[in-house]
């Protein structure tokens, strides 16, 4: 049997109408999302269904509603046949580091749902106190990526905020440091396109997300994974809960380390990886990765039969 991953995608894969076809086909999908609409007191599914846009894109909307959507295809799949035990490991992309903590078994899905409506409204804050935002650098490794920030923060904020892919860097900080990112970063033979985001995620300027954060991680019910998962901090395993309350606190403030964690888990014998969730992000990802893993994009309705056929075979 060929050892697969589940992998959950994170903040950015939103899209007006996700999730809408997995409910028509099944009902524990359409009763995740009825089941959020009652933990969070606002109706999520429209949101999700619906739209609009703009504020499906709300930091504090939008954490909740990838997560929902993610736990009902993910439900979906288990409901149509699929099993955890099929999976060895497990990981998220920043918040999808969350949907895989709920899918191997650490977290209820109601207390997951209310940790990330707060992660959301924390940071959606910490972005508000202060201008600030997010840059890509195509072409930069990671020696130039911190080259780049130590030269440019002078003194703002300007960090390395996710390390995706060979090539794909993003970096946060104060927003005048990433406006001088974007007009210098040829000096360090890359290009910088500034993202279209709240705030610097993933960098020293979300300390009191981070400090909001940790009594909700304190208080939450924890338990150890069922199947070993990843973190994005680290790129090592979860040993218990200490380890998942205190990297899930230090991932608000610290780099998303995607390609280390990927790499481990090729390194542990992972040959296929299965993108649960909105959008195509971690899909396209692997392939800059490791293009000879097989990499599933399960984000529709029309895709879960499909999984389960190629993982039956």
């Amino acid at each position: 049997m060929t050892a697969t991953a589940i992998v959950f995608p994170g903040q950015g894969s939103q899209v007006v109408g996700m999730g809408r076809d997995v409910i028509e086909i099944s009902s524990a999908a359409r009763g995740v999302f009825d089941r959020a609409n009652t933990v969070l007191g606002f109706d999520l599914a429209a949101l999700c269904f619906d739209g609009p846009s703009e504020e499906l894109e709300k930091t504090d909307i939008q954490q909740p509603a990838i997560f929902v959507t993610s736990v009902a295809i993910w439900e979906a799949i288990l409901e149509a046949g699929g099993r955890r035990e099929a999976f060895s490991r497990a990981g998220g992309l920043s918040l999808g580091e969350y949907t895989a903590l709920y899918a191997a078994g650490s977290v209820t899905f109601e207390a997951a749902l209310a940790l990330v409506r707060k992660r959301g409204q924390l940071m959606q804050a910490a972005a508000e106190a202060a201008p600030s935002g997010m840059v890509s650098l195509i072409g930069a490794d990671e020696e130039t990526a911190y080259d780049l920030c130590a030269t440019l923060r002078e003194n703002d904020v300007l960090a390395p905020a996710n390390f995706n892919c060979p090539g794909q860097i993003v970096i946060s900080g104060s927003a005048s440091a990433c406006r001088r990112a974007v007009t210098k970063a040829g000096t360090f033979e890359c290009r910088a396109v500034a993202l279209p985001v709240a705030g610097a995620f993933h960098s020293p300027l979300m300390q009191s997300a981070a400090d909001g954060l940790r009594p909700v991680l304190a208080t939450t019910e924890w338990r150890a994974p069922e199947i070993p998962v990843i973190a994005n901090v680290s790129g090592e395993y979860h040993a218990d809960v200490a380890s998942i309350r205190d990297s899930l606190e230090r991932q608000v403030v610290k780099p998303v380390l995607w390609q280390r964690c990927i790499e481990r888990l090729i390194a542990d014998g992972i040959e296929q990886f299965v993108e649960v969730g909105p959008g195509r992000v971690l899909t396209g990802l692997m392939r800059k990765i490791d293009r000879k893993k097989t990499a599933i994009n399960v984000s529709t309705a029309n895709s879960i039969p499909k999984l389960l056929e190629s993982m039956a075979s």
